[in-house]
């Protein structure tokens, strides 16, 4: 199993993440190599408050060897021709190392956030990573580039502003999804699915997995090779005291993303419709703090792993094994005992 961290990995010594969660920018390197040291395959970096193609810059110059993946970029509000430079020249700084993750975000995020008239996003998503596919595979084969479709049409192709071919091939393309739709999506236009924390194993195997084969069928693509990265809650730490805590930290993280209607289905596989519709309501009305009392134990222990650190890569073994093929797993490095364990932990899950 590949098996890769996010930034920050919130080492309590670095000041690497300040007090309202964002990055400090400056130790991205630092932490980026710490990364490659502890024996990780990969990092991955998020589009939260910082550029998340600036943050792969700086972690794929401070490092030699594991790929450093956008998980994920929002997608629609960069143009396709934005995103697919972005990743052209990180592809040619990494030798091939990075990989673009791409996500859609939802509605009210495309509207007030980034100002953009929204748009059925499967179709959208379609759309825009054939446009990217087409201007990549323009530059590489030294072609005009010719894309048209219901939300692009890119045709001009200036010597000027046209990339050289990459040497290392191809750039690695994921797409986050949840629902069917977008799962075949990415099984016609993608190298592999980023599976969102609320999506079970009974979801990727009923629900997602069945809509990518007939996204790949639909294109005649074989999906060998096709990735299924997964970053699942897990609530872990050294003691029992801290497991508690951090598995009432990630109840409030399931009520949340339970209240997003976007989301709904997945909850709805287990028949937990009636739960989804009352986190909504309760989110519209800003009701914040009742929503956590809502996740009782079982459904808890239904989309989180809880287990301290001599026990937590069993059971990330026992969930996971013969489903994902990159799983993001993350602990704080809080000094070097804890930097032993982890490198433990991570050689368990890669040997899974």
């Amino acid at each position: 199993m590949f098996v890769e961290t996010v930034l920050p990995l919130g080492k309590a010594d670095s000041g690497l993440k300040t007090s309202d969660g964002a990055i400090d920018i400056t130790k991205v390197p630092a932490d980026a190599a710490l990364v490659e040291s502890l024996g990780y395959d990969g990092l991955t970096v998020r589009d939260n408050k910082d550029d998340p193609y600036i943050l792969s810059t700086l972690a794929l110059q401070a490092t030699s060897r594991i790929q450093v993946s956008t998980a994920v970029a929002i997608a629609f509000p960069r143009s396709p021709t934005v995103t697919a430079m972005a990743a052209w020249s990180l592809a040619r700084l990494s030798g091939g190392r990075f990989v673009l993750g791409l996500g859609s975000q939802v509605k009210g995020h495309i509207e007030r956030r980034f100002g953009m008239r929204w748009s059925a996003p499967g179709p959208w998503m379609r759309d825009y990573l054939q446009a990217l596919r087409d201007l990549w595979g323009a530059w590489q084969q030294g072609q005009p580039v010719a894309h048209e479709s219901a939300h692009y049409k890119i045709n001009l192709n200036v010597p000027v502003f046209t990339p050289a071919p990459l040497a290392a091939g191809g750039i690695r393309l994921q797409l986050a999804a949840v629902n069917p739709y977008m799962c075949q999506v990415a099984g016609e236009l993608a190298d592999g699915v980023c599976v969102h924390p609320i999506c079970t194993p009974h979801y990727v195997r009923t629900v997602m997995w069945p809509a990518i084969e007939r996204g790949a069928a639909r294109q005649g693509r074989a999906l060998e090779g096709f990735a299924v990265a997964v970053a699942p809650l897990v609530a872990t730490g050294p003691d029992e005291e801290t497991v508690l805590r951090k598995r009432e930290e990630i109840r409030g993280r399931i009520a949340f993303y339970g209240s997003t209607p976007a989301y709904a289905a997945a909850l709805a596989a287990h028949g937990l419709d009636a739960l989804a519709e009352e986190l909504n309501r309760l989110s519209r009305a800003q009701r914040w703090s009742e929503m956590a009392g809502l996740i009782d134990d079982e459904v808890l222990d239904r989309y989180a792993i809880v287990a301290d650190h001599d026990h937590v890569a069993a059971r990330l073994i026992e969930r996971y094994a013969g489903l994902a093929t990159r799983l993001e797993f993350s602990i704080p490095v809080t000094g070097p005992a804890v930097a032993e364990r982890l490198q433990d932990i991570v050689r368990a899950l890669k040997a899974a």
